[in-house]
């Protein structure tokens, strides 16, 4: 992904195409924010005039003060323009404070929903650690730039401008020379934009592989004490940081040498102006007043025009974290159409299901098998045959398959597997996926409006409520993430509640009672069945002794999918 993007901002270099596809991005998202835009746009100009109402003050101070005259009314006059001054930059900050966070918000919620929205398949070519730098550092420098970045342009220019007229109202000449330093700054700062583009982008990528292993490394921190590699995992993320420095000091480095170029300019600029204006007074043709003008003035013009330079790497960085934020935006966004279908007596039909992942060998060709209404099948059998995948197709986790995954009821009602079709299924994944938070929060995952009853109901389904019962806070107690604070066992039996609590009519189960002990494995089976209604159930197990719950087993041989009847214990029946 690193290399595709890489190229990607390359052609967003050479293509003026690709800058206005970001560019019109850019104002789709801000049209929202006019408003406060534009009231930042205000304040912005009310300090432009601000600034030159200080300068013109100051020089009749100083005239006044110079013959003799009373300053005082103008010593007030400058004290109150400096104290707006200062009140118009506070409400400048507050109000650009949030916007910022308000439109950082907004970008990083769409984003977001739009992960939760692509095909599994797609998303999960991205290290999470990419997703989270997409997440917060990207969304951060495009909703400054929107707030501060776009806004300060602005009023930089219109700071130059209003100076400018006001220099040249007192000495056109003057004026024209403090613009000198204008295409100084131009050629700096186009020379500079070209390889900023390229460097932000490496800057962004080694930040998300520093921090992908950082997440990685702590999620599986127990396989790092396991082996013993603290020593190892500390030296490869300083070989990491030490990869974003690298691009961070070139990048630095390149910034440092365009700043010096301008401010260089600038000061010969001020250098000038000071010259021109001693000459003045030599001479008596200026007044010491209006050389306080001249030097504050040729400051206002040189001053922006060296920060509009500056500006122009942070305007690259904005359009280079607005390519990336796109590049998710634009993954096929998963099929999700309305199930109309009744849930009563739901059954599912595989018919000539052929998969293969990305230049691997297929996993099923021409598959086919059928899930009877009610009844619990089991696929039992080593690890990479094909178990988990079958899991993903029937929830349409990719689109990327050949043949038909359908849906039936007993009035001949059929839906072919979308996304939609989730609403009627129930999934316990392998492992521990249980998020932070009280127990509580983990159940009603499965019904956001579940009441006490229905919860208990759960808990009692799934062998759980007992020993929540014995915890500290009961079903309120808090776990830490992947349901620290109790045991496996406990937190399997924790999911097959909240699935439970769904009451879906077709229920998967993969290894969801791997880390039970047979006795609580045939209470939780036991619930499972004579849950009212008994849905249809998938179970997906490493262990032989569920086959004596099911009334199906499934085998996976020669990527085909092979039925054989089974008879249940009798405790079941």
């Amino acid at each position: 992904m690193e290399i595709q993007t890489i190229n990607k901002i390359r052609n967003m270099i050479k293509n003026k195409d690709a800058q206005k596809e970001y560019i019109k991005w850019l104002a789709a998202y801000s049209k929202p924010f006019i408003p406060q835009l534009a009231l930042i746009f205000l304040f912005d100009t009310l300090l432009s005039f601000t600034n030159i109402g200080l300068a013109l003050v100051g020089k009749e101070m100083v005239d006044r003060a110079t013959n003799g005259s009373g300053v005082k009314n103008y010593i007030l006059m400058y004290m109150a323009v400096m104290f707006s001054s200062l009140v118009v930059t506070a409400l400048y900050q507050l109000i650009a404070a949030v916007v910022y966070e308000k439109f950082g918000f907004g970008i990083r919620k769409r984003v977001y929903r739009r992960i939760l929205d692509t095909n599994w398949l797609d998303i999960t070519k991205y290290h999470t650690g990419d997703l989270m730098t997409r997440l917060t550092s990207d969304v951060a420098a495009v909703a400054g730039g929107i707030a501060e970045t776009i806004p300060t342009i602005i009023r930089l220019i219109v700071q130059v401008v209003i100076t400018f007229f006001t220099l040249a109202f007192f000495d056109w000449r003057l004026a024209m020379l403090a613009l000198a330093v204008a295409p100084v700054a131009a050629v700096v700062s186009w020379l500079l934009g070209r390889k900023v583009k390229y460097l932000t982008v490496k800057v962004q990528e080694t930040e998300s592989a520093y921090r992908s292993f950082m997440q990685e490394s702590l999620a599986n921190i127990l396989i790092v004490k396991s082996f013993r590699t603290e020593d190892y995992s500390e030296k490869h993320l300083t070989e990491l940081r030490d990869e974003r420095l690298h691009w961070v000091l070139k990048k630095t480095r390149m910034g440092v040498a365009a700043s010096s170029v301008m401010s260089l300019a600038f000061q010969i600029g001020y250098v000038t102006a000071f010259a021109w204006g001693v000459i003045g007074i030599s001479n008596k043709t200026l007044t010491f007043g209006t050389m306080t003008v001249f030097l504050s003035l040729v400051n206002q013009i040189q001053g922006p025009i060296m920060s509009l330079a500056e500006m122009i790497p942070k305007v690259v960085t904005i359009l280079a974290s607005a390519g990336r934020i796109i590049e998710l935006q634009e993954l096929p966004e998963e099929v999700k159409s309305a199930t109309n279908i009744k849930t009563e007596g739901l059954g599912l039909k595989v018919n000539d299901l052929s998969f293969a992942y990305v230049k691997d060998e297929p996993i099923f060709e021409k598959a086919e098998i059928d899930f009877k209404p009610g009844e619990f099948t089991a696929i039992v059998g080593r690890s990479g045959i094909g178990k988990t995948t079958l899991i993903r197709l029937i929830m349409a986790f990719t689109n990327r398959f050949h043949g038909d995954i359908e849906f039936y009821n007993k009035y001949g009602e059929t839906e072919s597997t979308n996304a939609g079709v989730r609403e009627f299924i129930s999934y316990v994944p392998q492992g521990n996926t249980l998020f932070s938070g009280t127990i509580r929060d983990n159940i009603c995952f499965g019904g956001v409006k579940a009441s006490d009853r229905e919860i208990e109901e759960a808990l009692r389904g799934a062998a759980a409520y007992d020993f929540v019962q014995e915890l500290p806070d009961g079903i309120d107690t808090k776990i830490g993430e992947k349901g620290y604070g109790i045991s496996e066992g406990q937190a399997q039996r924790i999911a097959i509640a909240r699935a439970l609590l769904k009451k879906a009519p077709f229920l998967i189960l993969d290894e969801a009672t791997a880390s039970l002990d047979p006795e609580t494995e045939l209470m939780v089976l036991d619930g499972l069945r004579n849950w009212n209604p008994r849905p249809t159930c998938l179970l997906i197990s490493h262990r032989m002794s569920v086959l004596k719950y099911c009334d199906s087993e499934i085998r996976i041989k020669d990527h085909k999918l092979i039925t054989e009847k089974l008879e249940p214990e009798q405790i079941f029946a």
